[in-house]
């Protein structure tokens, strides 16, 4: 049976975190909200865990699993290198909508699935998600929904999708217009827009120092 927790109060807030953090400890799968869209998360190093989010929203490892970290100090050790392009995207827009893929570190021994010696990072902008992130460390989290259907804006429809397969669900409220993040691959030279989403193509721009048209 799954627990939903609402995270308004702060004695239900405080007992939410306490037991995602030992859902998550314990290779298990929660819902949380975050600045996007609710996300189910599991142990990023756990790939037991990772698999069975992957199978909760009815995928394959051919879509592989984002990860996403409590503070910005976190993505050091979990690439091979932070080039100033990416520092510079990080100062500007993390916490927030952006994502941003770097080639991993070799030494980290997880299984996000088809990733191809890369990672997708992101650093939340929503309180809930930061307190459970830095409590755990870093999560593999993915849209909380069922593939092919609408990701999930609240706790109630991530769980009329995800169901028991969720060990928690922490209820933050709406996650108002439900816009995905914009994922940025600085695994090139040349840097390169994989999805439109929360932050805009000018504003990249503008930090990165390049034309719109080029990371299109």
């Amino acid at each position: 049976m799954s627990t939903v927790y609402d995270c308004s109060r702060p004695d239900s807030r405080e007992s939410g975190l306490a037991a995602a953090a030992n859902a998550v400890r314990a290779g298990g799968l929660v819902v949380l909200p975050t600045d996007t869209v609710y996300g189910i998360g599991a142990d990023a190093f756990d790939s037991n865990a990772v698999a069975s989010l992957l199978a909760a929203k009815g995928r394959g490892p051919d879509m592989p699993v984002p990860v996403l970290v409590g503070s910005w100090s976190t993505v050091d050790g979990l690439v091979m290198s932070v080039p100033q392009q990416a520092r510079a995207l990080i100062e500007a827009f993390w916490p927030g909508g952006l994502s941003i893929v770097l080639p991993q570190a070799p030494s980290l021994s997880w299984d996000l699935g088809n990733t191809r010696g890369t990672v997708n990072l992101r650093m939340p902008l929503h309180p809930v998600a930061l307190d459970l992130l830095r409590e755990v460390g870093p999560m593999a989290v993915s849209s909380a929904n069922r593939t092919g259907h609408p990701p999930a804006s609240t706790a109630t429809e991530a769980r009329e999708q995800l169901g028991d397969s969720v060990s928690v669900y922490l209820d933050g409220g709406p996650s108002g217009e439900p816009v995905a993040s914009t994922i940025v691959d600085l695994t090139q030279a040349q840097p390169s827009v994989l999805r439109e989403g929360a932050v805009g193509l000018e504003d990249l721009a503008d930090v990165l120092g390049v034309d719109v048209e080029s990371l299109r």
